[in-house]
Parts: structure tokens; sequence; C-alpha cells
């Protein structure tokens, strides 16, 4: 990316406002390559320079990718006034300008959620033509038919639209089954929507995947970490778990 003015890039990487990090900068508290800066406007290149601060080497990171088990009550959304967003319940080591959530869960849908400050990886993985699946889990309140695998494996149709094919299976039997779906599409209430025009009404939704990366069993409702470059190459590469 070249040279960056250094006030810049330590704001970039949470260190602070731009004008916390100069304040940060001319008290002698940033080192590049070894030697004391005390300019903000300075110039270094973030890729290659090594930065230091208050005697810390800094891992710096052009983009952040967070993987959320989102809770049910909270909305898919960078801010609303009226009710609690998936960027606030992010630790403050993860919040950083521009974080945006990478698609959406209705508010009452749990699980797997993305949330970046990179538009371009957001766009490969929410395009459907690229085939990014979206496994989720469901509880329906009737039993799933062949009939019904069969209509969502052709594509459902719905008032306003034909829904791309998409897989169905059970996973519990009975009364009110728990099934699996796979859709590539991320449709307004797509899932429920889908399940109603075949006489069914969702009961719990839970989104477990996205391509070929699940949802970490270990984190608990609202809970987040980063992802690592491995991880972020199975989203864009399906795994076929079903």
């Amino acid at each position: 990316m070249g040279m960056e003015r250094l006030d810049k890039i330590l704001a970039s990487q949470n260190f602070g406002s731009r004008k916390e990090c100069a304040l940060l900068i001319r008290r002698s508290g940033v080192t590049v390559n070894g030697a004391v800066v005390k300019k903000p406007e300075a110039k270094a290149d973030p890729e290659t320079d090594v930065l230091s601060v208050n005697g810390e080497e800094i891992r710096f990171q052009r983009h952040i990718y967070i993987m959320l088990n989102k809770p049910r009550g909270v909305l898919s959304a960078s801010r609303d006034n009226r009710a609690p967003t998936v960027l606030d319940l992010l630790p403050d080591s993860m919040r950083r300008k521009g974080l945006f959530p990478a698609g959406r869960l209705d508010k009452d849908t749990e699980g797997l959620m993305i949330i970046t400050d990179d538009g371009d990886f957001a766009h490969k993985m929410l395009a459907p033509k690229n085939h990014v699946y979206k496994i989720y889990h469901a509880k329906v309140d009737a039993p799933v038919t062949a009939q019904d695998i069969a209509a969502f494996e052709s594509g459902v149709m719905l008032d306003d639209m034909v829904c791309l094919p998409a897989g169905l299976g059970v996973l519990e039997d009975g009364q009110h089954p728990l099934v699996w779906v796979k859709i590539r599409e991320g449709k307004f209430h797509q899932v429920k929507r889908m399940f109603r025009a075949r006489g069914k009404t969702v009961l719990a939704l839970k989104r477990v995947q996205m391509g070929g990366l699940a949802l970490d069993p270990s984190l608990g409702p609202g809970e987040s970490r980063e992802l690592t470059k491995e991880e972020l190459k199975l989203i864009l590469n399906f795994a076929n778990l079903y």
C-alpha cells in the first residue's frame, strides 16, 4: 500500500482517534524501525516497516475479520438507536473504524456471522454467483416430507421470486423436527418464507456454516474471535458436510 502518515496507521489499528494517536507520537511513545518518531505526519510503510508503541511491536492488519455467534434479539446492523447491534457485542480490542456485518441475520435468528471492514471480501462472500452456501439448522412445526425436499431442490416459488435450488434434510425427526437448510442467497426472511410456502412455520433458526467455515462450538451466544487466514479461505471454498 506504500507510505502513509504515522497517526493514520495507528488510528487504523485501534490505538485511538487521529488526535489521540498524534499525541501518543509527540510523547515519544512510537518507534519506526527502532528509531523514535515524534511527528504525527511522518510517513511509514505499515506493510514493511517495524512499528512499536510503548515498546511493543504492533501486528499491522489492513483488515480485520471476526466470527461472531449472534444471539437472538440483536440487530444485524452497524448502528441503531433503538436496539443493540452485533457491533455492540464486540470487545474493545476488536473495534475499529469501518466495521460492518457481512450479510444479515433476522433479529430472532442466531448463529454464525462475519464482521469485517473489508468490503471486497464481503462482496465475494455474499454474491450468489460465487456459490458460497450458507447452512442453517431450523426447528419447524410439522414433519418434513419428500415433497418438501424436492421443492427446495427445484426452487421454492415465493410471491415475488423463485428461490435458487436449495438443500433440505432432516437431522432429528418428530412432530417438531430439526432440519438443515442449504442456500446460497440471502433474501429477506428467506428460509422462513420458503418453509411458509410449504405450509410450515420456523420455530427457531440458527446459521451454522458459511462456505466451508463452521461456527466455532466454543463460542457462546454473543462471543466472538478473529478468524485465521486459513478460515477465511474456507469461507470461499465450500466443504459439503451434508
